[in-house]
């Protein structure tokens, strides 16, 4: 048997190069499958299309699914510790620095063409959201039906509520129903898991209610974000920017920037949140609770993964859902476009990341590019 902290030492060499987000599951075949022959190549890919039906980060929760098959749950949560240890390290040490620094003029002109890079990032991220609706009128529909209730400032997660409701009534039924495991479901560990973060929001409640807020709101995010990592961001943007007002949208979208020369999925982004809210404490709970529901959802999925692929409801919804998430990302894309001062360097550095990332150019060597322009032309 494979013990744990093998486990934990071989996510964490993966997640010191993960970059690239949901291209990430690759590299993590290659080392389960390939390399230590943990999983087979149909165990694995039941592992993806679950992590692909549930919200969260994609690349995150096919390691844990990993780490779940190979030692149960605490394989799990090592292998999921593992792979997004570097980033939030490194999100960290960035946060830290962007504080210090973000006054410097030199410091300044990168972030004016890292927003640029970070709108080219969304905007192609709505494509790919995109791309999967534009044969469906339905879908088309409810995106579109999504984009412009948020242009009403109703808040995002009712807007996801409504169109979950829709989905009900405007798509039909066209999976094939499968047989469905008769083993016994282990709920043990997943009830105290969950009876963990209970305490865990309680003892924040008592201790600092700013802290309670933060770790509430990144949990409600996380459980409403289906489709991965990018579904986040306009329900991370609405909450921290639009509601409460604890960040402003240019320093969100540095955090964005951040997030994207970290490896790991952009959601580490609410480490950069958390610490300008309330430091290395508040990015520690930040970084917690934005990835601990969907965790818990990855571990229950695993264990009714058939009976979800077999329920009508969830497959109608999964239809809707990432269908809003378009219009919801569009909106983003639009308010981001906005914030900046456009001139022709800036259109430049847009055009030129955008052709950059649709070819599949690593995103790491798109944002690197995107400073040494910055510092050429706005210093």
């Amino acid at each position: 048997m494979t013990n744990l902290i093998s486990i934990f030492l071989a996510f964490l060499r993966l997640g010191l190069t993960a970059f690239g987000g949901p291209a990430m599951v690759a590299n993590i075949k290659q080392l389960a499958v390939e390399e230590r022959k943990w999983l087979d190549k149909e165990s694995f890919q039941e592992g993806v299309a679950i992590a692909q039906t549930i919200p969260g980060p994609i690349a995150m929760h096919v390691a844990a699914y990993v780490g779940l098959k190979i030692r149960g749950l605490s394989g799990a949560i090592v292998s999921f510790v593992g792979f997004g240890l570097p980033a939030f390290i490194m999100m960290i040490v960035l946060s830290v620095l962007y504080k210090k620094t973000n006054s410097i003029p030199e410091v300044v002109s990168i972030f004016k063409g890292l927003q640029v890079v970070v709108i080219a990032i969304i905007l192609n991220a709505t494509f790919s959201f995109a791309k999967p609706i534009i044969k469906s009128k339905g879908k088309i529909a409810v995106a579109l039906f999504s984009f412009t209730l948020l242009t009403l400032n109703l808040n995002p997660f009712l807007i996801i509520i409504i169109c979950f409701l829709i989905s009900q009534i405007i798509f039909k039924e066209e999976i094939s129903i499968e047989k469905t495991s008769s083993r016994q479901i282990n709920f043990s560990g997943l009830f105290a898991l969950i009876i963990t973060l209970f305490g865990f929001l309680s003892l924040l409640f008592f201790y600092d209610k700013d802290l309670f807020i933060l770790a509430l709101t990144m949990m409600k995010i996380d459980l409403f974000a289906f489709g991965g990592a990018y579904a986040l961001l306009p329900l991370m943007f609405h909450e921290f920017v639009d509601k409460l007002k604890w960040l402003d949208e240019k320093t969100f979208m540095d955090g964005l920037a951040l997030g994207q020369i970290t490896p790991g999925p952009i959601v580490i982004t609410a480490t950069f949140v958390g610490y300008l809210i309330k430091g290395l404490i508040g990015a520690l709970v930040a970084t917690i609770a934005v990835f601990s529901p969907s965790f818990i959802i990855m571990i229950f999925a695993t264990e009714v993964g058939d009976r979800i692929k077999n329920s009508k409801i969830f497959n109608k919804a999964k239809k809707g859902l990432l269908a809003s998430f378009s219009g919801l990302l569009l909106f983003v894309s639009l308010k981001f476009i906005n914030t900046v001062s456009w001139d022709l360097i800036k259109l430049l550095i847009l055009v030129l990341s955008l052709l950059c990332i649709i070819k599949r150019v690593n995103i790491l060597y798109v944002v690197i590019v995107g400073s040494v322009i910055s510092i050429v032309f706005f210093n």
